[in-house]
């Protein structure tokens, strides 16, 4: 069965069906599929959760109620397969990206710069990655983490295993062999060490497995699954996660797992990521594009400074805003370059807003000049620097800059997130020269 697949860009809606027509910005979803998503927004709100500001539910002229996404991006995935694909507003990507391709090898080259997250090892040049949706591409880097595993051959561990057998090995379990062999006295109830493949690990690779077959509608995927299960014929599928996920080793094999083992946290109890589940929901991966944008920005410049007289600390937390009585208030800018040299210092922090010319200080939140002026105070700073992404209305060739008559200048530089490692370079580096 084919999966129904809706895209939407972030700060975009969704309306349902017949209430209203599509227009930029705007999207019809079935009354059913509105309905469940309508639900699970009232389900959390009743319950007293603040935990779906990635969604929001309001009345809009013309289109009755709407369903708005802001600043996450992922899938979700319903009950029923049909799923919605939550991309990031490029800007630049709008017009030259109709079935989202692009964007979405943006996100997942955003996604392989966080950390401790398993998605480092992933090309979306993988065999039919880039027609696939997202959900559809999260399996995939899955299946491709645990065919290496398969391959070497699933390492095996040993368990404790109770039996009533004909032969004698390990340690008679004295109170069941007296209650169950009172009249077969050539059998012993013992327990021993067994050397077998069914080690937590396994157990959690292959629950996932069977959870992403259920849920998979990618023919590829399916038929790749079903191969790797062939070699968890003697393994349980695990029952318990959090148990097993407990007593997975440290041994030098377990090492071999690490990445596997992390999606399957993400797929089996939703760790790593802002994660949902609800009545009508699956599954719900999402991922604050604040920290993606942060990230990806912070990777990038790290290889820019490569081999050059800089140091880059990244959440910097040198300073705090009160040194006594006793120290209080941590500063932590996302970027600070100090110049080896002579030790001058560079601040920046990333913010993922798109700013508009036509508002008033282009949209620029009081809060972050404030914090910025502090940044300048507290680190001595020659420069200080806010990182936006690239917006519609912003001439990238006229850079802008708040000063005052002390001597405070905050300069506003825009990242073009599709050529990211020349506007980076073009933005910001130059300004540590």
């Amino acid at each position: 069965m084919k999966t129904r697949v809706y895209q939407i860009c972030e700060f975009e809606s969704f309306f349902s069906e017949g209430s209203g027509r599509e227009m930029p910005g705007y999207h019809a979803l079935p009354p059913a599929v509105f309905s469940q998503l309508e639900h699970f927004l009232l389900e959390r709100s009743s319950s007293g959760s603040e935990e779906t500001f990635w969604m929001t539910l309001s009345i809009r002229r013309g289109f009755g109620k709407v369903i708005t996404v802001q600043n996450y991006v992922g899938v979700i995935l319903m009950e029923d397969g049909t799923l919605i694909e939550i991309l990031p507003k490029i800007h630049s990507a709008m017009d030259c990206d109709p079935d989202g391709a692009q964007t979405k090898k943006l996100l997942i080259e955003m996604l392989k710069t966080l950390r401790e997250a398993p998605f480092k090892n992933f090309q979306i040049s993988s065999v039919g990655s880039a027609q696939m949706n997202l959900f559809e591409i999260f399996v995939r880097m899955f299946l491709d983490e645990v065919f290496p595993l398969v391959k070497r051959g699933l390492p095996c561990g040993y368990e404790v295993a109770e039996e009533n057998s004909a032969f004698f090995r390990g340690k008679l379990m004295v109170s069941q062999h007296i209650r169950l062999n009172f009249a077969h006295q050539e059998r012993s109830y013992v327990q021993h060490d067994q050397f077998t493949a069914n080690r937590p690990e396994n157990r959690i690779l292959k629950a996932t497995l069977l959870y992403l077959y259920r849920y998979s509608r990618s023919l590829k995927n399916r038929a790749d699954i079903k191969v790797l299960l062939q070699s968890f014929l003697n393994v349980s599928p695990s029952t318990d996660f959090i148990s097993d996920f407990a007593l997975c080793s440290s041994d030098r094999a377990a090492r071999e797992y690490q990445n596997s083992l992390l999606w399957s946290r993400v797929f089996l109890e939703g760790k790593s990521f802002t994660f949902y589940s609800g009545s009508h929901l699956a599954l719900a991966l999402l991922f604050p594009m604040e920290k993606l944008f942060e990230s990806y920005i912070a990777v990038l410049l790290q290889k820019q400074l490569a081999g050059k007289p800089y140091s880059l600390s990244i959440q910097d937390t040198t300073h705090h805003l009160f040194d006594s009585p006793q120290k209080a208030f941590q500063l932590r800018p996302d970027l600070v370059i100090r110049r080896k040299t002579d030790n001058t210092v560079f601040v920046a922090d990333t913010k993922w807003k798109l700013l508009d010319v036509r508002k008033p200080h282009y949209g620029v939140s009081q809060s972050d000049l404030y914090q910025m002026a502090v940044y300048q105070y507290k680190y001595h700073a020659q420069n200080v620097t806010l990182l936006y992404p690239r917006s519609s209305s912003v001439d990238l060739s006229k850079p802008v800059s708040f000063t005052s008559k002390d001597g405070l200048t905050v300069h506003l530089r825009w990242i073009d997130l599709l050529d990211a490692k020349q506007s980076i370079g073009k933005r910001l580096t130059k300004q540590c020269t």
